[in-house]
């Protein structure tokens, strides 16, 4: 019998809006899928093509998240853990192991192990890097619709330029994380104008 193994990784820990996600994954040995890689290193568009590739050739994957009031109430480490720990719970195969990119691991039903820089050496965690990629960026575009003034579209919610102007203009909205530096500065400032 083959010991399945799911790959874990995350998106979206440094942004200053919007939720972190996590996806677990697992391959299929019979169906491969050529091109998998850290998503980072990929096209957006490679990214998408990918990330549908992945969704039908995997035996199982899960995608989930923690939210903003999630990250601004735990933490922005333990957001990340619980996103990862609900991404593998929503798993409709139970793995024997779980590979997680990075240096730590969530609290998970069955052993688990980090792997620092998986992303670019195990294709199950490289899926699951993709996976989340993508279900994030999606968010972002949907949260973009409702409040464009952000540009989120553009910049996904990371620390820019453009970000950084955009928050000084029309002030942190609810998708920002009012406990990372830039966004509780920018609070600070603008309740002593008031």
């Amino acid at each position: 019998m083959i010991r399945l193994v799911c790959g874990v990784d995350e998106a979206g820990r440094g942004p200053l809006a919007g939720p972190v996600y996590a996806a677990a994954v697992i391959l299929d040995p019979a169906r491969p899928i050529e091109g998998l890689a850290d998503s980072k290193k990929l096209s957006e568009s490679r990214r998408d093509f990918l990330a549908l590739e992945i969704r039908d050739k995997a035996l199982a994957f899960g995608i989930a998240w923690a939210s903003v009031e999630e990250i601004d109430s735990i933490n922005i480490l333990q957001a990340t853990l619980l996103a990862m720990r609900r991404a593998v719970e929503a798993l409709v195969v139970q793995p024997g192991e779980a590979l997680i990119d990075g240096n730590r691991c969530p609290a998970l039903a069955m052993p688990a192990r980090a792997i620092i820089g998986g992303d670019a050496t195990e294709p199950a965690i490289s899926a699951a890097s993709i996976l989340a990629k993508t279900a994030r960026d999606a968010e972002m575009r949907r949260i973009h619709e409702a409040f464009p003034q952000y540009a989120l579209d553009r910049h996904k919610g990371y620390d820019t330029v453009a970000h950084r102007a955009a928050l000084a203009l029309h002030g942190p909205a609810a998708f920002h994380r009012k406990s990372f530096a830039p966004v509780r500065e920018l609070l600070a400032v603008r309740k002593t104008e008031a």
